[in-house]
């Protein structure tokens, strides 16, 4: 019988996987690097040691009657060892291994009979020049590990950028992938249980600034094949990565074309409106995935936005929220964070509206209410 999980991780989806964990009578053991984490304040017990320190996964796992984890750039070893162990882990080492390394998980998805951006490997030299005759350009230089919220990334439109771009990777393994002309960019949360049954949200559209997601429209405004098709699409990547827990598709879509660009093996970003436009939260599927309870089908209440609320590096202090909070279909979400530095994710808030451009409206409105101020200057929001 699970009474605690662990949690490898201590930032804001840890936080509001907590959240849900603890709702539904569960202890939450963390671990992460610096103390005070977002989860970790209100986590019962947070293990304050390096992601690779074997002695503390050991004991995460000794405290935990299942391990999952936040983020995938967590070094595989240590999930390995947990298994070692004997532990439970959920996801486990065979997914966390194809999705944190993008030659591995772009194959994956080819196997799968799903379409991807052209790729080819650059681990060398010689690599690098038959992608360059493979492939061409435009093209994007990506880190095969580690890389997210655009870090490890490189827009390349010329053999001179291409150089410099190896250049900054340092010896890194990277993944050449053509440039796709999209029209969107959408994502699919969906949850596996251990039986194998597959729900799915709604398909959303996503809008980034500099690389890290700023908004999340949902449903995404695309049409309905085109919906299907990502269902079917994360039903099939479910079930052939034998996923337990809930995870994360992202696509380009350019015209009637749907390719996948990655899989995130974890509680995502752009299902962080699930918390208030479903009557059920990507965070309580997890849980329920995890702790073989059973699924249910999501619904959405109403057309939803998401706003990503990031740091400017300007201040510390967010002033507008008595604002923003007077619309009374908005809800604020803050991660105990102190240091707002650039584009570092600090908050979120969820709107729901009567249609699509209606919900966009009033997040547009509420994020122009907002902005960092100097934390010495003292505030009543």
């Amino acid at each position: 019988m699970i009474r605690t999980i662990g949690i490898l991780g201590g930032g804001q989806l840890g936080r509001m996987l907590t959240l849900a964990a603890k709702r539904m009578g569960y202890r939450v053991v963390t671990l992460e690097p610096f103390p005070n984490s977002p989860t970790g304040q209100i986590a019962d017990e947070q293990l304050v040691a390096a992601y690779d320190d074997l002695r503390a996964i050991g004991e995460l796992g000794a405290r935990s009657d299942i391990v999952t984890f936040e983020f995938e750039n967590i070094p595989l070893e240590s999930v390995l060892a947990l298994e070692a162990d004997r532990r439970l882990v959920d996801p486990n080492a065979g997914v966390l291994r194809i999705t944190q390394e993008r030659i591995l998980e772009k194959t994956f998805v080819r196997e799968c009979g799903i379409p991807t951006a052209d790729f080819a490997p650059v681990r060398d030299r010689h690599e690098f020049e038959a992608a360059l005759a493979q492939i061409g350009f435009p093209a994007v230089l990506k880190t095969t590990m580690g890389g997210y919220d655009g870090k490890g990334q490189w827009v390349v439109r010329d053999h001179a950028a291409a150089g410099l771009a190896l250049e900054k990777a340092r010896g890194r393994a990277l993944i050449w992938e053509r440039l796709i002309p999209f029209d969107r960019e959408l994502s699919i949360i969906a949850t596996r249980d251990q039986d194998g049954n597959v729900v799915t949200f709604p398909v959303s559209e996503n809008v980034h600034d500099h690389g890290v997601l700023a908004m999340t429209i949902v449903p995404g405004r695309i049409a309905p094949d085109i919906a299907e098709r990502a269902h079917a699409f994360a039903q099939t990547i479910a079930t052939r990565l034998g996923i337990v827990g809930t995870f994360c598709v992202e696509f380009f879509q350019a015209g009637n074309d749907l390719l996948v660009n990655e899989i995130a093996p974890r509680v995502h970003n752009s299902g962080h409106y699930s918390i208030d436009a479903t009557q059920i939260s990507q965070y309580e599927l997890h849980v329920r995935a995890i702790c073989g309870l059973p699924l249910v089908a999501p619904k959405l209440f109403a057309p939803a936005v998401m706003i990503n609320i990031l740091g400017t590096g300007e201040g510390d202090r967010l002033d507008g929220i008595s604002e923003i909070l007077r619309d009374p279909n908005l809800k604020l979400h803050m991660y105990g964070k102190t240091n707002a530095s650039l584009r570092r994710k600090m908050a979120h808030f969820t709107v729901l509206g009567d249609s699509v451009d209606d919900a966009i409206a009033r997040a547009e409105r509420a994020r122009a209410a907002l902005h960092w101020a100097d934390d010495r200057v003292t505030s009543r929001t």
